[in-house]
């Protein structure tokens, strides 16, 4: 991907290194939490309305304080990692200001925050193992880098535009916000509808924000022509790598539907190829969709 072509975002923060790395929760053992207690926390955490972060962050010992103002100190320039995460973030600023303007609406760029071990937002305390996320609270997105490693070692998820997918979901998510998609999805919640499982809103909000990263894809495609060989099949593995049904035959050896929050490794390759193919927002109408 010759990413160096787009144009670097002012809207990424660099907290790394006040969080306190190290220690926090980690999939797989150690000191940490497993994969399948993270699961199991994050689906009572949304059964009894309450933050799934700070549970998390209590049982580790973590304190979940008030959300901090994270000045706006930008990555150093020879960071070539931070230049990769600007240049993502700033060509979906592009990308998506266009697509607003073009239905008579106004993009409002989200902000990113590189943080490194745990950080506090306005959704409560994560950690790396949460790995990355967007809060609507704050229209922030947060992430350790050190997860793109974990994807490459772990799930052999590696190339520069599988991370560039992980970031255009995330930025998907804010979209969903701006659109008032989130806003439905928490009334839904507030109502008591399902939430989790194959089919639940969760899982098709998560598959409308894969589809949104591929149109996002399409259009930078477009302008840019920064795709290489083998780029796209990057981006798919990385979709299937991360479904609900893989995490959770390696983590927990069996595969539970009915606890599903973001779709299967099927789905997640699916939406994001519909994303790609045209580029249209339309496209994503995972809600109405009768087969994800």
């Amino acid at each position: 991907m010759l990413w160096k072509k787009g144009r670097r975002s002012d809207n990424v923060v660099d907290a790394r290194g006040e969080g306190g790395g190290g220690g926090g929760m980690r999939f797989g053992g150690g000191k940490g939490l497993s994969l399948t207690a993270i699961v199991l926390i994050v689906g009572f955490g949304l059964i009894t309305g309450q933050d799934p972060m700070q549970i998390l962050g209590q049982l580790t010992g973590e304190q979940s304080a008030p959300t901090s103002t994270q000045t706006r100190q930008a990555p150093p320039a020879n960071d070539e990692g931070a230049e990769f995460v600007r240049s993502i973030l700033g060509d979906t600023e592009d990308t998506w200001g266009q697509i607003f303007q073009q239905a008579g609406r106004q993009y409002k760029d989200p902000t990113l925050v590189m943080f490194s071990g745990r950080v506090n937002s306005a959704c409560g305390l994560a950690t790396s193992a949460t790995g990355p996320f967007y809060c609507p609270a704050d229209q922030k997105v947060y992430l350790d880098t050190s997860f793109f490693q974990e994807m490459s070692q772990r799930f052999s998820a590696a190339g520069d535009f599988a991370q560039a997918y992980v970031i255009a979901h995330e930025v998907g998510h804010h979209v969903q916000t701006l659109l008032g998609v989130s806003a439905k999805i928490q009334a839904a919640r507030q109502q008591g509808r399902q939430m989790e499982g194959d089919g639940g809103l969760l899982v098709r909000q998560e598959l409308q924000a894969d589809c949104l990263a591929g149109v996002w894809a399409h259009n930078a495609q477009q302008r840019l022509n920064w795709l290489e060989p083998g780029d796209i099949e990057e981006a798919l593995n990385a979709a299937n790598a991360i479904g609900d049904d893989r995490l959770q035959q390696q983590g927990q050896g069996r595969v539970v539907p009915d606890s599903f929050t973001h779709g299967t490794s099927a789905q997640r390759v699916r939406w994001f190829k519909t994303g790609f193919a045209q580029g249209q927002v339309g496209q994503c109408d995972t809600f109405a969709a009768k087969n994800l």
